[in-house]
């Protein structure tokens, strides 16, 4: 049986994309097998882990969970896109390396992309705040009190540098 095949078009990371993917691919094989964009991880398959967590016109959601099709014409940011555009990392990023913040790093993209969204919402989280954000996202390595420290080390550092 021949599977209907859609064109989609993605703007991913900056880039204008496109891909033909059968209607029930999802966006996170799409990104992975499709465009080449292994930093999203899948995990659970279920959108109970996190670690496909990217960002569809700037708000997180579970690539695990969400067909290719349904994001055709938005924009998506993975884990590659959110260094600065000379390369160098986001001050999430640098605050999650800062802090160890990671120890196997699987779960870190789904980590960046839901404090990267977090953080542009609520600049200057309470612990609390901070603690309900990354509920969201497993780590099974870690624990989450450096995953903590790094929330709060990106907040300082992106009011530094907007200062």
């Amino acid at each position: 049986m021949n599977e209907t095949r859609h064109r989609v078009t993605l703007t991913v990371n900056g880039v204008l994309r496109e891909a033909e993917v059968p209607g029930r691919r999802l966006l996170s094989d799409c990104l992975r097998h499709d465009l080449g964009l292994t930093g999203t991880h899948v995990g659970c398959e279920h959108g109970v882990c996190g670690a496909c967590t990217v960002l569809l016109d700037g708000e997180p959601v579970r690539s695990c969970l969400t067909f290719a099709v349904t994001a055709d014409g938005h924009e998506i940011t993975t884990v590659e896109g959110l260094a600065r555009d000379d390369g160098e990392p986001s001050p999430v990023q640098r605050a999650f390396t800062e802090c160890h913040a990671l120890q196997c790093g699987f779960c870190t993209p789904g980590f960046l992309c839901t404090v990267t969204a977090f953080l542009r919402d609520n600049p200057a989280p309470s612990e609390e705040e901070a603690l309900e954000a990354v509920a969201g996202n497993l780590c099974r390595c870690t624990g989450y009190q450096n995953i903590l420290k790094a929330v709060h080390r990106a907040a300082e550092l992106q009011a530094e540098e907007d200062r």
